[in-house]
């Protein structure tokens, strides 16, 4: 099975022709929504429970071809974060300064093989583990995402140094980040939001979360720790063993690097960035951007006098910084983040001691080797145009309360988590879904006698799993087009975890309603 699996596009366009073949069939309708303002301060639309009504068919024809149209301008931000980013990180790796990191990180971390204990456990076991948790932890906490993606550039090569391959490396960030996000513990953007519109205290019940959390991990750990010393015995076994020719060859370069010194323009380049900093300083009189400003202005200073890699490398992490310092203290999203990775490709063209036009001609290289990702992007939001333009969503969500009636506390939950899991593959936004779903949850728990807290269990591990395999998710595709893995390949290494996954979510919902649990 999925030894031959189609294209992306394919995918994408089958499931539109099955989207459109659905409003031929499924009566269409709509529930009423209302703008509601949540404690937490968040406007939301809401769906009304109860005030679902049929309006007139809206069957899609043509509609088909004009839905990739449509689907693009559904998602312009996301298709030019992707293309902004591939051109970014296009600069940043002619720097070789990711390369270099990873070269000193290895012969640092190789030398702790001479003590027994960490010979015993394995350094690089030992490095699997601490990073899949940390991860993990990100994604439980607050729902890291998109965040991962610059991730992908570190870790990418440097599971190609240790002798595995691309996929290990985007398991070590993207997918313990996703399984995190499942198992969430205070992910304010899910769990938060959820409980919010069900009416229960924010971050209640948290004391099972953390169970579900470290059984997720444990579990999603394991098994990239079989596989990844699996490939490391046999590098064939992998199925991006010929397409991870290019990290093994940049690998491979990067062994006899040398350290170049930093150019006048380079030192322009910390010069300016210094003062953007100090500008934002002021501007958000923000004590965390304070912090992060000073720290960037002491270890930048030493790293550029070492060499023009490592002020290359340190300009990437304090772009992770101030990403996660953004999305923390500001709610920053695709725009933001954007422009913050388009800084860092002016500040690495400048350390390269390129000219405006030099710069540019490297940027629009990165972007077309992003084009493809960002396509698949727009394609796949054509799905959700044509499900919302043949107004059906609204039919399955009422046909769900009404399976859901005398089925039982266990049958009741099983409906909920299975559909908000398929739902999850067309719209990827929590928030959205949470606002959705949660009020019709919330309705259907009180007439079943399951608890809030089990619905909205339900809700956030629906909403973690199927992120990590759906082509709909523009996360999933900018990580897979800059570690240079097919979505193809993606789906033959992941489904079948993926799905016992899915099923461990499942047993994992059964404990909410047979046992008696902190705050269920």
């Amino acid at each position: 099975m999925f030894k031959k699996v189609p294209h992306t596009y394919v995918i994408i366009f089958l499931l539109i022709i099955l989207a459109a073949i659905a409003t031929w069939f499924v009566p269409a309708g709509e529930f009423t929504r209302q703008a509601v303002t949540t404690e937490s301060g968040k406007v939301v639309n809401q769906i009304v429970p109860g005030s679902y009504s049929q309006v007139e068919q809206a069957p899609q024809t043509w509609e088909i071809m004009s839905a990739f149209f449509k689907g693009f301008q559904k998602a312009p931000g996301i298709i030019a974060f992707l293309l902004i980013l591939g051109g970014a990180f296009w600069i940043l790796n002619e720097t070789k300064a990711i390369d270099m990191g990873v070269q000193t990180f290895l012969n640092k971390s190789g030398k702790l093989e001479k003590y027994r204990l960490f010979k015993a456990i394995g350094v690089n076991n030992l490095i699997i583990v601490c990073v899949m948790t940390m991860f993990s932890l990100f994604g439980a906490i607050f729902g890291m995402s998109e965040e991962t993606i610059a991730f992908v550039a570190i870790f990418v090569p440097l599971a190609i140094s240790m002798g595995y391959d691309s996929i290990t490396g985007v398991c070590l960030c993207f997918l313990a980040a996703g399984l995190g996000f499942a198992g969430c513990v205070l992910n304010p953007f899910t769990l938060g939001i959820a409980q919010d519109i069900a009416g229960i205290k924010m971050f209640s019940g948290i004391e099972y979360r953390i169970v579900v959390w470290f059984i997720i991990t444990f579990i999603g750990i394991t098994f990239v720790l079989w596989y990844a010393n699996r490939i490391k015995k046999n590098p064939t076994k992998s199925i991006m063993y010929e397409s991870d020719a290019y990290w093994r060859e940049n690998k491979d370069s990067a062994a006899g690097l040398e350290a170049v010194k930093a150019s006048k323009t380079c030192w322009w380049a910390f010069g300016l960035s210094l003062l953007v900093q100090i500008l934002f300083c002021i501007t958000t009189q923000s004590l965390t951007v304070i912090i992060t400003t000073v720290l960037f202005a002491l270890i930048g200073w030493f790293m550029i006098r070492k060499s023009m890699q490592m002020f290359s490398l340190g300009v990437l992490i304090f772009t992770i910084v101030y990403l996660v310092v953004g999305v923390m203290s500001f709610e920053w999203g695709f725009e933001q983040i954007a422009a913050l990775f388009f800084a860092m490709a002016i500040v690495s063209g400048m350390c390269l001691g390129k000219n405006a036009s030099e710069i540019a001609k490297l940027f629009i290289a990165g972007a077309k080797d992003m084009l493809s990702a960002a396509l698949v992007v727009g394609l796949a939001s054509g799905i959700i145009i044509i499900l919302e333009d043949g107004k059906i969503i609204d039919t399955f969500l009422n046909s769900l309360a009404s399976a859901i009636s005398g089925s039982g506390q266990i049958g009741a939950l099983t409906i909920m988590y299975g559909f908000q899991s398929v739902l999850n593959a067309i719209i990827t936004s929590g928030t959205a879904k949470a606002a959705m779903l949660m009020p019709m949850f919330a309705e259907i728990a009180n007439m079943t006698g399951i608890s809030l807290q089990s619905a909205v269990t339900a809700f956030h591990i629906g909403d973690g799993f199927t992120n990590l395999i759906t082509p709909t998710s523009g996360v999933l595709i900018a990580v897979l087009g800059l570690a240079r893995i097919p979505y193809a390949k993606w789906v033959r290494f992941s489904w079948k975890f993926i799905l016992a996954m899915v099923i461990l979510g499942w047993l994992l919902l059964i404990p909410t309603v047979t046992m008696t649990l902190p705050d269920f």
